[in-house]
This record gives structure tokens, C-alpha cells and sequence, in this order.
């Protein structure tokens, strides 16, 4: 279950999210380079749509004056004036809107592609594991469907300035003085966009409290966590715990948004009082014709119609600019923690990867979780990791997988530095499986296939695969074998359990055929020790019979029986290495080994 939030200080995110006309100049950038035509063409319309509405005023004007004192010609004019205002908003608005509709369609795919591919080409894991950053990505997520609001809202909010402006201009013309109608609409349009800022504040320093909510509910809804939430009895707990989550981000979110409303009342109110007054002034003036009254009462009501439309458009972009500032920001992330390689991944593996004086501690944290290792992994060798819960043993792999790098010293594959080496091209060159794996829900094939994409459709890969995972009796009980559908919730698809996909996921890590380092991070938990044990035997040994790129195969496991047949056996206690050495000579040697084996062995017995 998770903690609370203020049990841990926050920490400050890596880089401040951009400003409001970066994000915006940016985020029309990329909606350009994706869809150039039909941006401008609903960006037009759109915006135009808006502009006939404001004229309205003056043929009111001409319409009144030319009734009054008889003069058909205006009378004409202003009956032109209106239709051609209503039938010009109507064709604009009718087609533009489903221009935009089709424009934001379009977008919306290419800027969600572009998120999940950012995240997927920052090198390391290290954003999916911080808490500063999971509630910026937690954000960004939850507002991707506002990104494709933006550039609507930008159309209308560009098109209701233009609008506000020529309502402002036609009370100009009538008397200088009425511009200061629009002088006391300030103080709306000011407020409103420090209420924004005030809440999105609020909101994203709540926004641990908004992911806690999220969590409680997923565990009290969804299948997976459902038997032990029955049996554990927990559930009124967990909607206890999920109303205390919900109740510390509403409070701090609501008094904000409580104190803002006051504010935006308030100027709301002194721009009603400076209307009335403005009516007043040109009706009580000497020569003030009927038609000018009716232009000033048709204008100053716009005005303060168009303010509050122009207010809510801009209030709205506001947010909308908010979820592009974390596109934005997650860009110059995955720009700042892109690789700097400048060596190319070796061909094979001479002599092994070199762990020199490695520490590690993870980012946000002071505990140190690998403490100056030095070790060295022989090339064509089977390595196992050995050691009690918290030792270090996944934060090791990590670092060999390149998922974060290390916080001092190098990991060198023969005499290349692995910070030097492209991630993406070390990775293309790495296999294996780990125990918190995906249960990819496509047909058996693809869900296998996906360790190779090269390879994925390929027969004889395929049936190599599942016989190195061990998963022949899997694919065995589908009913159209390779090609079922897994994952209940899809047409005809099939539930496995957690040892059936564990399986799986061993023979999805097993597709590429010339792999540097292979990782198994304790992926057959939810299997029996024999067939463990059986598993990694048979792998080891045809590893060993067909290594010629001198292949590295590490190995985590908490199984004793399992491990003692790998060639090399580190230690870890204490986030160091405490013991290395083949099976017979730490049993010879006594110490950490040699107890933890035989604490295990008695327990079999």
C-alpha cells in the first residue's frame, strides 16, 4: 500500500516548466509540422467566424438613424450589413468547425505518439521512478486531451480579441472617453489569468494526493489486487484511505479556487458599475442621436458579453498552454538525458564487463544502495547474483541494462566505458527477463515476438523461443496456439495465469539469437524450484555450448539449488560485494554464502 505523500519531502522537478508564450509557440509548432493545411484554414475560419458578430452594432446604428430621420439608403445598408454578418458567421463557423474537428483528429494522434515516444527514448528509467517527475508525467497524461483542445481554443481566443477590439474601436468613435470602459475590463482579464496560475499551482502541489486517490482505486476495482483485498479484508480501508487521499488534495485545491472566485467577483462587479455609468454618459449628452445611444447600449453589452467570452476562451487556453509546458518540459528532459555516445556497441565480448569502484544511489535519495563494487564478469561465463532483500541485486542489473548509470566509478565492456556506448544500441544487444515483467495482451505470437522485432512473425524463432522459456505447455493448451488472442478482456481472448505469462515473458526474452548479456531477474518466481532449476540448467548449458560472442548470462535468484550451477557467484550484503567465487569454493570458504545455502537446504528438507 502506498505511504502518504507528507511523509517524504518533494522534490524540485529537473528544469522549471517553460512559460506561457514558449509552450504555446511550441506546441503550434508541432501541430504545424504534422497538419500545415488544415491548421491554417481552420486557424482562419475559426477565428474569423468570430469578427461578423461585432459589426452588429453599427448597422443597429445605421438601422435606428436611417428609421429615424428617413433615410433609406442606411436603412439598406444595415439590413445588408446584418445578413451578410449572420450568413458570413454561420458558413465560417459550420466549416471551420468541422475543419478544426478533423484538424484536432489528425493532431491528437501525432502529439500522443510524440509523448509516448519521448518517454520511450530517454535512456534511463529514472522519470518513471521519481515522485517529482510521476507527478509531472501523471499530469501531462491526464491532460493529453486537453493538448488537443489548444489549438481550438487559441483559434477562438485569437478571434475574440479581434472581436473585442472592434467593439472597443466602434465606442471610441462615438466619444474618446469610452475607452475607459474597456481600461476597467482590466482588472477581469488580469485576475483571470492569476486565477489560472493560482490553481494550476494548487493542483500540481496536490497532485501526489491526486495519484494516491488513483491508487486506492485501482486496488479496490481491478482483478489482479480483488482475492487478497477479499481475503485481507481491507476494503473498507482502502476507501477510508482513499477519502483521507481525495480529502488532502481537495482542500488546499478548493481554497484556492475559493479565494480566486472572490477576486474574479469583485472585478466582475466594478465593470458592471463603469457599464452603467458609460450608458449614462452618452445618453445625457447634447447632441447624442438615437442611433448612438443604441450603438453604445448594443457595444458596451457586447463588451462586457465579448469580455467574458474573451476571458473564459483565454482562461481555458490558459490551462490548455499548461499541459504543452509539460510537453515542452518533457522534451528538454529527454533532450538534456539523451545519449551522448560516441562508441559503437562491440561486435563480441573479449574478456568481460569490468564493474570499477561502482556506487549508486538513487536519484531524490541519500541511501546508498551499491557501495564502491568492483567486480568483474567473465565473458562466456553464467554469473549469479545472490544476496537478501535490499542488497542491491535488481539496482546492479539496472545498471548493466543502462536504466540509470552509475553515481560514481564505470562499467566497462572489455576496454569500452558503457557510458560511451549508444543505450539504445547496448539494448538492442541485451536479452533476458525480469520478475515485475508485461503481460503484452496480442495474439501468443506477437507477445512472444516482441523480444525480436526483426524476427517477430518468424516460425522457427518463435518455436526456439518458447522451447527456451519452457513454455511449450502454454502454447500447448491454446486452443489455436501461437495465434490465440491473450487477455480476457479482448474477442475470444484467453486468461493465463501468473505462471503461464511468466513463461511467456521468459520466451519473449529468449527471441535474439546473439545477445552480449542476457538478464534474468528472478522471471520464474511464480515457478517451482525443480522447474526453475530444470529451466536455467538447460539454458545454461547450450548458453556455455554456443557462446562464441563471449556472452555474459547473469542470473538473480533467491533459489540456492539454481544458482549454484552458474560458473560465478557474487555475494551482495550491505550494498557491497562481500563474496565471489564458484559454488564449491564459497562453500569451502564459509561465511555469508555457505550460511544462506545451508539455511535454505534445511528448509527442503
Amino acid at each position: 500500500m502506498a505511504g502518504n505523500p507528507r511523509g517524504k519531502p518533494r522534490q524540485s522537478g529537473d528544469g522549471d516548466l517553460p512559460g506561457t508564450w514558449t509552450s504555446l509557440r511550441h506546441a503550434i509548432r508541432l501541430a504545424y509540422r504534422a497538419e500545415p493545411k488544415l491548421l491554417v484554414l481552420s486557424f482562419v475560419l475559426v477565428s474569423g467566424s468570430w469578427v461578423p458578430d461585432a459589426l452588429i452594432a453599427l448597422w443597429l446604428k445605421l438601422l435606428a438613424d436611417g428609421v429615424l430621420h428617413h433615410r433609406p439608403g442606411s436603412i439598406r445598408v444595415a439590413a445588408i450589413g446584418m445578413a451578410s454578418s449572420a450568413a458570413l458567421a454561420w458558413v465560417m463557423r459550420t466549416v471551420g468547425g468541422r475543419l478544426e474537428l478533423l484538424f484536432r483528429e489528425r493532431a491528437t494522434i501525432a502529439l500522443e505518439a510524440h509523448v509516448a515516444e519521448l518517454q520511450a527514448t530517454v535512456a534511463s528509467i529514472e522519470h518513471h521512478e521519481r515522485p517529482e517527475y510521476l507527478d509531472r508525467l501523471q499530469l501531462l497524461r491526464d491532460q493529453v486531451f486537453l493538448l488537443n483542445h489548444l489549438y481550438p481554443a487559441a483559434m477562438s481566443t485569437f478571434g475574440s480579441l479581434i472581436r473585442l477590439v472592434i467593439t472597443v474601436g466602434l465606442l471610441m468613435s462615438v466619444h474618446p472617453a469610452l475607452i475607459v470602459l474597456a481600461a476597467f475590463a482590466v482588472p477581469s482579464v488580469v485576475i483571470s489569468t492569476w486565477r489560472a496560475g493560482v490553481e494550476r499551482k494548487a493542483e500540481e502541489g496536490a497532485a501526489p494526493f491526486s495519484r494516491l486517490t488513483r491508487h486506492f482505486y485501482d486496488v479496490g476495482t481491478l482483478a489482479g489486487p480483488g482475492k487478497e483485498v477479499r481475503v485481507s479484508g481491507v476494503g473498507d480501508l482502502l476507501v477510508h484511505k482513499r477519502r483521507a487521499a481525495w480529502d488532502d488534495w481537495f482542500h488546499p485545491v478548493a481554497s484556492a479556487r475559493w479565494t480566486s472566485a472572490a477576486f474574479h467577483t469583485a472585478a466582475w462587479t466594478l465593470f458592471g458599475l463603469a457599464y452603467v455609468g458609460a450608458v449614462v454618459f452618452v445618453a445625457s449628452a447634447e447632441h447624442a442621436s438615437a442611433g448612438t445611444v443604441l450603438l453604445v447600449l448594443a457595444a458596451g453589452g457586447n463588451l462586457s458579453r465579448y469580455l467574458g467570452v474573451t476571458v473564459a476562451q483565454a482562461d481555458f487556453l490558459r490551462w490548455t498552454i499548461d499541459a504543452a509546458s509539460r510537453l515542452v518540459w518533457l522534451e528538454d528532459y529527454a533532450a538534456r538525458h539523451g545519449d551522448t555516445a560516441d562508441r559503437a556497441v562491440p561486435d563480441h565480448i573479449e574478456r568481460g564487463i569490468r564493474l570499477d569502484h561502482v556506487s549508486f544511489t538513487y536519484p531524490g535519495t541519500e541511501k546508498v544502495v551499491l557501495d564502491d563494487v568492483d567486480l568483474e564478469l567473465p565473458a562466456g561465463s553464467v554469473v549469479a547474483i545472490v544476496g537478501e532483500n535490499g542488497a542491491g541485486k535488481t539496482t546492479l542489473v539496472k545498471l548493466l541494462c543502462r536504466f540509470y548509470e552509475p553515481t560514481s566509478g564505470t562499467i566497462s565492456v572489455d576496454d569500452t566505458d558503457l557510458a560511451r556506448v549508444p543505450a539504445s544500441q547496448w539494448r538492442d544487444r541485451l536479452a533476458g527477463a525480469f520478475q515485475d515483467f508485461c503481460g503484452f495482451e496480442l495474439l501468443a505470437r506477437h507477445t512472444i515476438g516482441l523480444g525480436d522485432l526483426e524476427r517477430i512473425d518468424e516460425a522457427l524463432a518463435l518455436d526456439t523461443a518458447v522451447a527456451r522459456g519452457g513454455a511449450e505447455d502454454v502454447i500447448t493448451r491454446l486452443a489455436r496456439g501461437l495465434d490465440t488472442q491473450l487477455g480476457p478482456t479482448w474477442h475470444e481472448g484467453v486468461d493465463l495465469s501468473f505462471g503461464q505469462w511468466q513463461k511467456l515473458s521468459l520466451a519473449r526474452g529468449f527471441m535474439r539469437d546473439r545477445p552480449l548479456l542476457v538478464v534474468l531477474d528472478e522471471p520464474t518466481a511464480a515457478l517451482d524450484a525443480e522447474t526453475e532449476h530444470a529451466l536455467f540448467d538447460r539454458f545454461a548449458a547450450s548458453s556455455r555450448a554456443a557462446n562464441r560472442d563471449g556472452r555474459i548470462t547473469v542470473l538473480v535468484s533467491h533459489r540456492f539449488s539454481t544458482v549454484r550451477m552458474a560458473d560465478l557467484i557474487v555475494v551482495l550484503d550491505g550494498a557491497r560485494v562481500v563474496q565471489a567465487g564458484s559454488h564449491e569454493a564459497l562453500m569451502a570458504a564459509g561465511g555469508l554464502y555457505s550460511e544462506l545455502y545451508g539455511i535454505q537446504a534445511r528448509a527442503y528438507r
